[in-house]
């Protein structure tokens, strides 16, 4: 069953680069934001930023194509892209994960 609405997720390197990509995405298109989710990689050291953050984008399948676009213009002039990927409806099942996030862990 679909829960509702298009879910785009880029994730990046840094949290500089997640904002940066937030703003250029709802700058760009009629979308929402789920909270960040990062992401601390087991090689740090081979990676221009040692931490990844995850945006995700909430809106119709339109909407968040173009945030997403946005967002990868202005992180690719930040530290880079580490992948992208859009859900046209995200099922009942999955909705719960979009509200996870490790920012809240100590």
């Amino acid at each position: 069953m679909i829960a509702g609405g298009a879910v785009g997720m880029i994730e990046v390197y840094g949290l500089v680069a997640a904002f940066a990509a937030c703003d250029a995405g709802c700058k760009a298109a009629n979308v929402t934001v789920e909270n960040f989710d990062k992401n601390k990689p087991a090689n740090p050291d081979g990676l221009p930023v040692p931490l990844q953050v995850l945006v995700k984008f909430r809106g119709s399948v339109e909407d968040v194509t173009a945030a997403v676009a946005a967002a990868e213009e202005a992180v690719n002039r930040i530290s880079g892209v580490v992948t992208k990927h859009i859900i046209s409806g995200m099922s009942e099942g999955a909705e719960g994960m979009l509200h996870l996030n490790a920012f809240d862990k100590k």
